[in-house]
């Protein structure tokens, strides 16, 4: 009987080896995709190109950045509370206590039931109060975050309330709030036209978190503000 040579007998090691090593990198990436509070971030869905102006560079700090879509401030009147009438922007859009199955940008309920809708200017005065913790949620995913976000984009899938996803991010929270359903919980993604942290706020508020706080005005609001960021997967407690 022949013998196999030893060079084909190495190049099927080398086969099994690129084998081994691709399985091995798609079940990291399914990890990093499903997981509350890891710092690898999945890029933000594209958001429509009509629904939002382009971004031209970074407001300074304490400033404010004058979109096309913000209204001219009235005299007297702080950036915080011109950023308002953008925010609470009404686009007719009926609110809804199932989870959102659509196209995740567009346009938002004005409100969401069970919750509180929260301004850049309620956020800001919430968070220098420094009376409670306030536990802030990234559910975009993108390059930047509101400076000590914590991740938790998958929160923002659709599905229903007793799904994997909602099992989890129950885990998620109750680590994270202590067990405290009276702890302030902020969500937020891109814009009054992202349904991400809409559909991540209905499932903290069907977890029976009683202090739910959508941020509607995103971190395109926050970063007209010129507010505090931070680069995506730098570790951070808690907002405070």
């Amino acid at each position: 009987m022949k013998t196999r040579g030893f060079p084909i007998m190495l190049a099927e090691s080398a086969a099994a080896v690129v084998m081994l090593m691709c399985s091995v990198a798609m079940e990291r990436d399914a990890s990093a995709q499903n997981s509350f509070g890891e710092a690898t971030r999945q890029p933000p869905p594209q958001q429509p190109t009509q629904s939002a102006p382009p971004q031209t560079q970074k407001p300074p700090a304490g400033g404010f950045h004058p979109g096309a879509t913000a209204p001219p401030t009235q005299q007297g009147a702080s950036p915080l509370d011109a950023l308002i009438v953008t925010e609470r922007q009404d686009f007719g859009v009926a609110p809804v206590s199932a989870l959102h199955a659509g196209e995740m940008h567009g346009p938002t309920p004005a409100s969401i039931p069970g919750g509180q809708v929260i301004t850049t200017k309620g956020l800001v005065e919430l968070m220098r109060g420094g009376q409670v913790p306030v536990l802030t949620l990234d559910i975009l995913g993108g390059q930047e975050m509101i400076r000590g976000a914590v991740y938790a984009v998958p929160a923002a899938q659709s599905g229903t309330f007793n799904d994997q996803t909602q099992q989890q991010f129950g885990q998620f929270l109750q680590q994270a709030t202590g067990g405290n359903k009276q702890h302030p919980i902020v969500m937020y993604c891109l814009s009054p036209e992202c349904w991400m942290s809409y559909n991540a706020s209905l499932r903290a508020i069907n977890l029976g978190y009683t202090n739910v706080l959508w941020y509607r005005g995103g971190i395109e609001s926050w970063k007209k503000a010129g507010l505090p960021l931070q680069t995506a997967g730098t570790p951070q407690s808690p907002t405070r």
